[in-house]
């Protein structure tokens, strides 16, 4: 596998919209915004700071090591940010696994799958909400040093980032984890059309397919 180095912040011009010349009402991204807000606070928040609690028991037990990992992601506009989940693979100082290469299944730890296959592992990510560094619908943000490699490998990448980067999102649901550059080839087809089709129908039925799959246990 080849070793990822930490590129720091790159050089792009502006994100574009999709659409030349049509941009999300204003109504749509503070609705969205406000959705975020609200769900996050009555529904995600709290259900957080239950799975929080259990681990600070549990984890000492089946996952010794830190409670949180924070990774450096790409956000809008190509911006970097730290996405924040909870830990489920045994501590690597640096990232070696490389864009194309696939998972390191063997460092998940057995409570990491758990939360993995739950989701729950995401369920911190409500604080880069609130930040306005994420949404709960969007693009799945990508790790920065892979991200920076795939504006260069696959055409029209760059454009899932002229949104907010989401907790969950189409691709997601249509697809699962993308491994590789022909499956994030896919993933960037499906992320276009939610951006080109965006609308709070479309993302409360996302979180709803979202949802079913968090209570099918169908996660990573």
């Amino acid at each position: 596998m080849t070793l990822i180095p930490d590129f720091g912040s790159i050089q792009t011009e502006a994100v574009p919209a999709w659409n030349q010349g049509e941009k999300p009402s204003l109504f749509y991204r503070a609705s969205k915004r406000a959705l975020d807000l609200g769900f996050c606070t009555i529904f995600l928040l709290p259900a957080m700071l239950f799975v929080l609690i259990w681990l600070l028991v549990l984890n000492p037990i089946y996952n010794p090591g830190p409670l949180f990992f924070r990774q450096k992601r790409m956000g809008r506009d190509c911006k970097p940010f730290r996405a924040l989940k909870f830990r489920t693979m045994v501590g690597n100082p640096t990232v070696r696994r490389g864009p194309d290469d696939p998972l390191e299944m063997h460092r998940i730890t057995p409570l990491g799958r758990f939360l993995r296959l739950t989701r729950f592992d995401e369920l911190p990510q409500v604080l880069n909400v609130y930040l306005g560094e994420m949404s709960l619908i969007g693009p799945r943000p990508d790790y920065f040093a892979h991200a920076h490699h795939y504006i260069h490998a696959i055409p029209d990448y760059r454009h899932r980032y002229s949104v907010r980067p989401g907790i969950s999102g189409l691709a997601q649901i249509q697809l699962g984890y993308a491994q590789g550059i022909e499956a994030t080839r896919r993933k960037t087809i499906a992320d276009i059309d939610y951006i080109r089709n965006a609308s709070l129908s479309l993302d409360l039925w996302i979180f709803w397919r979202t949802m079913v799959t968090v209570w099918r246990m169908r996660g990573t």
